[in-house]
Parts: C-alpha cells; structure tokens; sequence
C-alpha cells in the first residue's frame, strides 16, 4: 500500500486529506504515467457519486486532466460499476470515479480504472505516486491548440441501464422487491432497471442531497430495509452502498444475507449452469468458514486473496476464473463487469430465485454461517502496520487460534482507507469471541493509538 493509494483508490476527508490540489496533480500523473505506458493521445470518462465534495474535486481533476492534453467526458452521477462497464464500451483510455464508496459524506475518494475497465496494479500506482512526489516531472504542460476539451455525456446512465437490463432473463416477475439506494449513486439507475424488467419495487433513500449518502442507510446500515421488508411483506431487499459496487440482502423475515451467502447461492447457481469457470470461487480472507465448508461439500474448489475486490479480479484474470467475491459484498460476475456491481448482483439474485422458484430463504440455507465479530480499534493511521512485529500482539493471537484448533480462526489486518485496525475472530461462541476480539481491540488501541 503506497503513501496515497490504499486498497481502494486514494481517500481522505475532503478538502483536508483530498484536496482540490492533490485531485489536479493526480489527474496529471495519471495521465503523464499511463500516456507515457499507452503511446497515445488520451481519452478520460469520470464518474461521481452524490456526496457534496463531488463537483469540486471533479473540477480540479478536469481542470488537471486538459492542462495536459486530455480530453474529458463527465458521466455525472452513476455508480462505479458503470464506469467500469463504459470506459470499455466508449474506447476510453481512463475511467475515473469520484466516491469513497460506503464512508460518510465528509469523506471522498478517486478511483482509476484502465482503459479494460480493471483498476490500476500495485506497480502503476506507484508510477503515479511517484510523479506526485515529484512534481518536477510534470513538464508536459499543453499550450495553445494542445490543450484539452472537456463534454458532458448525456446518454451515459441509459447505457448502463440497458446493459445491465440484458443481463438476465425472469420466468415470473411477481417478486416484491425492496431497494435501499444509501441517497448515493444507484438513486439514479436502480429503480428504473427493476421497474424496466416488469418488477414490483419498494424504494428508500434515494433522494441525495449532498450530506445524506450512507447516512443510517445502505449496505452498512440494513436496519431501515429490514423493517421496510416485514412491514411491507417484500419476498427480498437489497441493500446498495454510496456508489454502488456492494450488495447485501434481506430475506423475508428481515434478516441478513451477507456477501458469503450471496457467493454461495450464486456459486451453485453457475455450477448447476455449467458457467463456473474452471470449478472454482475467488473469495478473500475475510470470508467465513461456512463458505469454505460449503464450497467442500458442493465439489466447489476455494482460492483466498488479500482483502479488495481488486485482489479478487486479478486472481480471476490470472487464472481463469469466472466469479468470485467479498463477504462485505463486492461481488464480482466477470462475464458481465469488471468490478463489484451491486445491481448486477441484485439482478442475478432476482434471476435465480426467479428461475428456481425458490425463496431467499431456502437458496440462502445451502451454507451454514459461523458466528463472526470484528472490532476496529481505532489507531495512528501512521502505526497501524506496526502491530505485524509486536510479539505481544502475535502472541496474542497465536494463544487464540491455538484454543480454536480448527473450529474458529483469528484474523487482525489494517484498514486500506481509515486509521483502524480490523479484529475479526470467527467461532462457535459469539459472547466468547466478542470478548476476545474487544481484548485484542483494546490493546492495540493502548499500544498504536
């Protein structure tokens, strides 16, 4: 993880840690790294979500991208996936968004993608974090007819729409479906596709005002989709996060169905279809044993990668594979995107409990959840890779998995986008692992703060 890019991107507190001036140099390092690695004259898409530091950063970002020759093309609000899937089907050369995803309005984040719709490697991320170190580099200033043109693309969110439209295929549309739109970036899309398909929708929070994206709402926040779903007998809900690469659902009952059980339905949906590729499920490490004991049963082989659905597309492009995920709900479908898509999952989601007949329910029954908690202790974020060398800390962690043997597991990684440090335990006992986990939280508060 470099000195800007984190798992995610580059993220900060707007117009504090993500300034209007760092979003200008980056859009000239960027297009001075993947100019100088592509030969040509180049094309850039952006895309924003509806947080209130959106225009400004997307101004500085236009203004950087044609001091150097770049011509942009502005999106306007759409969500990340949409970006993914239009920076391949309009030949451009860069897609950007502008989103910090499920975090809260103050914060914001930029995003790049290749010109194949996948987001930048480790080692061209460090290409661009060293022009940013290095501004002297950043001679290629346009001038005169040299300088870049930006447009605005109007027909961009129909695009996406019709894309993601052609997706699926239903035997029955009497499903009643809830959408909780996180006032972010699906707002704009989500209702109008579900609608499109001859669907009966229930929609909330979906009117953005700037300061209200992820507030009590989303994929991080279920709890007003669960009511809305037992208040209103809905079959299923789905729950999008701010720019709409993340899913989670809602059965019937108003309980969760999280990133691992949605992997699992689809999983054997694609098995049963002959459209798993190479017989395997790209997950990370954070996934739950449940899941690796499903896919066992199942005749489904397992591959782990480092938290970040980037890992888990690199892994599928590397080796051939057609479909993998995040328990938080980053679900990739490789045949159709690039990314997580929240709607294309939805969309999947509603296909198969369309097709089968079956309820949420019972498709969700096929894995057995473990119990698991995770605690963030909240750190320096300059110290929080520290704890990898702290023998307390190892020793720690090493006592518990011991007592686990093979019933529970431990895992403690540093956040790619915020000054914590994640403690997730997994086990039969959640009051025990509860207690272990706000242990371990709690000393490397004490140790790292």
């Amino acid at each position: 993880m470099g000195k800007f890019f984190g798992t995610d991107g580059v993220r900060g507190v707007a117009n504090k840690e993500l300034t209007p001036l760092l979003a200008f140099n980056l859009a000239k390092a960027s297009a001075y790294v993947l100019k100088k690695d592509l030969n040509k004259e180049l094309t850039v898409i952006i895309g924003k979500d509806t947080r209130i530091s959106c225009d400004m950063l997307e101004s500085a970002m236009v203004a950087g991208f044609t001091s150097v020759g770049v011509n942009v093309k502005l999106l306007g609000v759409i969500p990340t996936p949409a970006v993914a899937y239009l920076t391949r089907k309009y030949e451009a050369d860069i897609g950007v968004v502008i989103s910090a995803s499920h975090n809260s309005f103050e914060f914001n984040g930029i995003k790049i993608f290749s010109s194949q719709g996948t987001k930048l490697s480790e080692e061209i991320e460090k290409q661009i974090e060293d022009e940013l170190e290095f501004e002297c580099k950043l001679s290629e200033i346009a001038l005169n007819e040299r300088i870049g043109r930006y447009e605005i693309l109007s027909n961009a969110k129909n695009d996406y729409i019709d894309f993601t439209i052609s997706t699926i295929s239903l035997n029955r549309k009497d499903i009643k479906i809830g959408l909780d739109c996180a006032n972010g970036a699906t707002s704009i899309c989500a209702k109008e596709i579900f609608e499109k398909l001859g669907l009966n929708v229930t929609v909330i929070h979906n009117q953005p005002n700037g300061i209200n994206i992820n507030d009590d709402c989303g994929s991080t926040h279920i709890e007003s989709l669960q009511q809305l779903v037992k208040e209103k007998g809905l079959d299923v809900g789905f729950a999008f996060d701010g720019d709409g690469d993340r899913l989670l659902a809602v059965n019937s009952k108003g309980e969760l169905v999280d990133g691992d059980q949605i992997m699992a339905i689809c999983a054997k949906n694609l098995k049963e279809q002959g459209a798993l590729e190479n017989n395997t499920l790209v997950v990370t490490v954070m996934s739950n044993l449940g899941l690796s004991i499903f896919a066992k049963e199942n005749g489904i082989d397992v591959v782990q990668t480092k938290v970040g659905d980037k890992y888990v597309l690199e892994e599928m492009l590397k080796s051939n594979y057609s479909f993998g995920g995040e328990q938080s709900g980053h679900i990739i479908f490789r045949q159709f995107n690039t990314t997580g898509d929240g709607i294309i999952t939805a969309l999947q989601l509603t296909s198969i409990i369309s097709n089968t007949g079956k309820s949420i329910e019972e498709l969700s029954n096929v894995v057995s959840i473990y119990p698991q908690i995770t605690v963030n202790a909240r750190v320096s974020n300059d110290k929080k890779h520290e704890y990898i060398e702290d023998m307390e800390i190892t020793k720690a962690i090493k006592e518990l998995e011991n007592e686990f043997a093979n019933e529970g597991r431990v895992l403690i990684r540093p956040s790619g986008t915020e000054p914590l440090i994640r403690v997730m335990i997994e086990g039969k006992d959640i009051e025990y692992i509860t207690k272990r986990a706000k242990k371990i939280a709690e000393l490397l508060e004490k140790k790292y703060a």
